[in-house]
């Protein structure tokens, strides 16, 4: 077993970064020589400490964690399930064999408002143990109040890394005065920059987040009831690395996203509703993409955001075949 530091960095939500840009995505670790899809085998029992900060009690503490928990055992498509072991005083991020959640004071994380991280078997790629430590040096709140962050909040973005999921480009954000972006409006709990303090609007889940845990833990009926697009994108020809790609389903106004991860461009975006949908695909020119790709990664970025001329359908129970996507260099 291993902590997987490069798993950890990506698992930081903050207050005012750039964001990173991606849709859903579930986190992949080489392990037994094939990467494998980073998931709980069995159900994750998880710690709470008894450790409190100004406005927040060690009872309020757990009962905004176990809301956020409760929010994604919720989702009907997914069996995702969590177990309370109860309460310690155990740290978070100590390489004990326990899940355990709870503060730290991290002032030197300025930007950094709660971070998850992992101890994986590196033979099967399952998970072993998976802490999240909430910054101290913030001031948090459980009842939305001004000028305090919501803890049910960031605990809900948290517990998707904790359950496997990666950060979401779902969102728009803006300059702030002295540095750092506002979020506008997100269409993912996990986008990666949190809403201001005060607010509790990261509190429910959109459809982006549902069809990511859909797609790590789906139900028995999901492969014939939910259906995916697939296709690949390139430039002149090529194969691109690295676009952004978007599915909205006009009837309710939802958006799932995608991303090409391979050398031969090829995308799928899973745990669709059937019907019609409008695909756009877009570069990461505002993105740290050393972030999420190797250093030697060629993501191409020079290219211009466009939709797919035509209308896709999504089946039930099926994909939609391959969607060839031609960008075009900006």
């Amino acid at each position: 077993m291993i902590r997987s530091t490069s798993i950890a960095l990506v698992c930081a939500l903050s207050a005012s970064q750039a964001q990173p840009a991606f849709a859903y995505i579930k986190f992949g670790v080489p392990a037994g020589g094939r990467t494998v899809t980073l998931k709980w085998s069995q159900t994750p029992r998880y710690f709470v400490t008894t450790d409190t900060v100004p406005g927040v009690s060690a009872a309020d503490f757990q009962g905004a964690v176990a809301r956020a928990f409760a929010t994604w055992e919720a989702v009907p498509t997914s069996t995702i399930a969590y177990q309370l072991a109860g309460t310690t005083s155990a740290r978070p991020t100590e390489d004990d064999g326990s899940s355990v959640l709870g503060f730290l004071d991290r002032p030197d994380l300025d930007r950094v408002l709660a971070a998850t991280d992992f101890v994986i078997d590196v033979t099967t790629g399952a998970l072993i143990e998976s802490d999240i430590f909430f910054n101290s040096a913030f001031a948090w709140s459980t009842a939305g109040e001004a000028s305090r962050f919501d803890l049910q909040s960031i605990a809900l973005h948290e517990i998707g890394h904790f359950s496997g999921l990666g950060h979401s480009a779902l969102g728009e954000t803006e300059l702030r005065e002295g540095g750092g972006r506002r979020v506008i409006a997100a269409q993912a709990v996990m986008f990666p920059i949190a809403y201001a303090a005060g607010s509790t609007e990261g509190r429910t889940l959109k459809a982006d987040d549902i069809a990511g845990i859909t797609d790590i833990y789906p139900t028995s009926d999901v492969n014939a009831t939910l259906g995916s697009i697939s296709g690949r994108v390139t430039k002149d020809g090529q194969p691109v690395l690295g676009a952004h790609v978007v599915a909205f389903d006009p009837s309710d106004g939802s958006m799932v996203g995608g991303f090409t991860l391979n050398n031969q461009g090829s995308f799928s975006i899973g745990s669709l509703s059937p019907g019609p949908h409008i695909v756009r695909v877009e570069p990461l020119d505002d993105a740290d993409t050393d972030s999420f790709f190797s250093s030697t990664a060629r993501v191409e970025l020079n290219f211009r955001v466009m939709f797919v001329d035509r209308v896709i359908v999504v089946p039930r129970g099926g994909d939609s075949g391959s969607v060839a996507i031609a960008v075009i260099g900006k």
